[in-house]
């Protein structure tokens, strides 16, 4: 198979990585004829494919990773990529045009199986009856090399779409926050030079394992504080829910983090003065800017798996992603645990309204809008 034809096996068209024939079906069917142009429902996997096929020279690729296998207690992050893409389309309908524009092409969702979340924890015997289901239309030799759970196909999926296109950015959709992981992983195999990772969290994430499990919630950031080499080159923004202080987090992961509460006393200004100077500290030019919807004040963000009060404004993160963009060279960036079926209505709708607002930035920032 051609590149192109090995990620339209790995993904599906926006919105299509929750596997549904009824219900929500309609709703999926209507935000990919929008997204993709398509004048009818048949249209809509040519018009898909066409975007595909505009990888090579596009500079901001759109990933969805629809799943919350690896969150805590309370799920539905994985509703959040279809609620922000649809929230980002009712909020400017001018969108596909400028996206066309800067050359922004979304390809669509990694497809989940809900009950798995990383090939290392499945059975041989249910990856061989997961990839039937996957991939019905390959040949057997074919589909036993594919990968079968989210974060799994993920990081193939990336390390596809770098290959193709090695200057490609990416804003990815969560999600819980186990899906920053395999983006990180692949990520660092195409990169030579030091990088950072920006980290806006109400939670440190740094476990090794939680409950035996490697790739989680809790864990990613500890697994890529190691693939960036440590450093400081791990910097978490707007910490508060922790059962060790930023003095043993820094001490012994060799992170660098600055507190909610700090925020709050150096003010907003002065603190995203003093990550900007830090990340020229320790050497690096390029971030990634992988962002928890909890690092946001629960009051502004309450529908997520563990919203926590007194966090940073939705001014500071945005201001925040886009001096990212402004000084740096900024890879990629992640919006996760926008969870809309968690809370009431308005606590939904202002949850995804602000989450667009998120994305929006964070695409603006990935092609370099916000310089002058």
């Amino acid at each position: 198979m051609d590149p192109t034809e090995e990620l339209a096996q790995l993904l599906r068209p926006a919105g299509g990585g929750l596997f549904t024939v009824s219900t929500g079906r309609a709703a999926q069917l209507a935000l990919q004829q929008a997204l993709y142009g398509a004048a009818a429902p048949e249209a809509v996997e040519g018009a898909w494919r066409a975007a595909l096929a505009t990888i090579a020279s596009a500079r901001v690729a759109v990933l969805a990773i629809p799943s919350d296998c690896g969150a805590g207690l309370v799920r539905g992050a994985a509703y959040g990529p279809q609620a922000l893409r649809q929230a980002l389309l009712d909020a400017d309908p001018q969108f596909r045009a400028w996206a066309a524009r800067h050359r922004i092409v979304d390809v669509g969702d990694v497809v989940v199986i809900p009950h798995l979340l990383h090939d290392d924890m499945v059975s041989e015997a249910q990856k061989q009856s997961s990839r039937a289901a996957l991939y019905p239309a390959l040949p057997r030799a074919v589909r036993a090399a594919l990968p079968v759970a989210p974060l799994s196909i993920a990081e193939e999926v990336v390390d596809r779409l770098l290959a193709l296109n090695p200057a490609l950015r990416l804003c990815v959709l969560g999600g819980d926050h186990s899906v920053s992981w395999p983006i990180v992983a692949a990520i660092a195999r195409h990169r030579n030079q030091p990088w950072a990772i920006v980290h806006p969290d109400a939670h440190t994430d740094l476990l090794p394992e939680r409950l035996g499990v490697k790739y989680c919630f809790a864990t990613w950031a500890f697994h890529a504080n190691d693939v960036l080499g440590r450093g400081q080159r791990l910097v978490q923004v707007g910490i508060r829910a922790s059962r060790h202080t930023r003095e043993h987090w820094e001490r012994t992961l060799d992170v660098k983090q600055f507190w909610a509460e700090e925020v709050r006393g150096r003010g907003e200004a002065q603190t995203l003065d003093d990550i900007a100077a830090h990340l020229r500290a320790v050497g690096v030019r390029s971030v990634y800017f992988s962002n928890d919807i909890d690092a946001t004040d629960a009051e502004l963000a309450p529908s997520t798996g563990a919203a926590e009060p007194a966090g940073l404004s939705g001014d500071f993160v945005l201001a925040l992603v886009r001096r990212l963009g402004t000084e740096f060279d900024l890879i990629g960036a992640d919006l996760v645990e926008v969870a809309p079926p968690v809370g009431s209505a308005e606590e939904s709708r202002r949850t995804v309204a602000l989450g667009a607002r998120y994305l929006r930035a964070s695409l603006a920032a990935l092609v370099g809008e916000d310089r002058s």
